[in-house]
């Protein structure tokens, strides 16, 4: 088995998959995959660190794990970006809606260690999703979308293969994150 991996962060909206990403990269100097996108930059966003930001012509140039044609941009995540963030640690992280890691695990295979985040009680999403910033008709939008009922529940495809998380309290999820970092180093 290879030593490098990249943990998978896969689940609904709201359930803090950015959050633990962002979690592992300030405790454990685990680096997120840097996604791309033919989207333009919003203000303060830097390229080759928030997206590679590409145009119509370079987007088809990388070698994509998956893909996706959302909203007037294209987005993917690449092997070539995995690689970039592996060059950091031998840990890497992505968020990935479940049709996403659904795709890595099939392709990385044990390469790619998912982890399922959800929380207990699904209301607290709308919260959490306009306490983050998120516009209300936005959110009502999403949460009618059949891609954020679908990730609502584990698919059975990622069944068996996937770390649940129930992120319910941050410090308990924090715990739960370092204890399965800590195992992962000695296994």
């Amino acid at each position: 088995m290879s030593e490098k991996r990249v943990i998978v962060l896969t689940g609904p909206a709201g359930a803090g998959k950015t959050s633990i990403a962002t979690y592992l990269k300030e405790k454990w100097g685990i680096p997120q995959v840097i996604t791309h996108t033919t989207r333009a930059k919003r203000t303060g966003e830097v390229d080759g660190v928030d997206y590679y930001f590409e145009t119509e012509e370079s987007f088809p140039k990388n070698h994509y794990l998956e893909s996706v044609h959302y909203g007037q941009a294209n987005y993917g995540s690449s092997i070539e970006g995995l690689e970039k963030a592996w060059q950091e640690n031998s840990f890497a992280s992505i968020v990935l809606d479940t049709k996403g890691a659904e795709t890595y695990l099939s392709v990385l295979k044990e390469q790619a260690w998912v982890w399922y985040v959800t929380i207990q009680d699904l209301d607290k999403l709308e919260k959490r999703l306009v306490e983050r910033g998120d516009h209300e008709s936005e959110v009502k939008k999403r949460l009618n979308s059949a891609e954020f009922r679908r990730d609502l529940t584990l698919p059975k495809e990622l069944a068996g293969h996937a770390e649940v998380l129930v992120n319910d309290e941050w410090q308990l999820t924090c715990q739960r994150v370092d204890t399965l970092i800590k195992g992962s180093k000695h296994s």
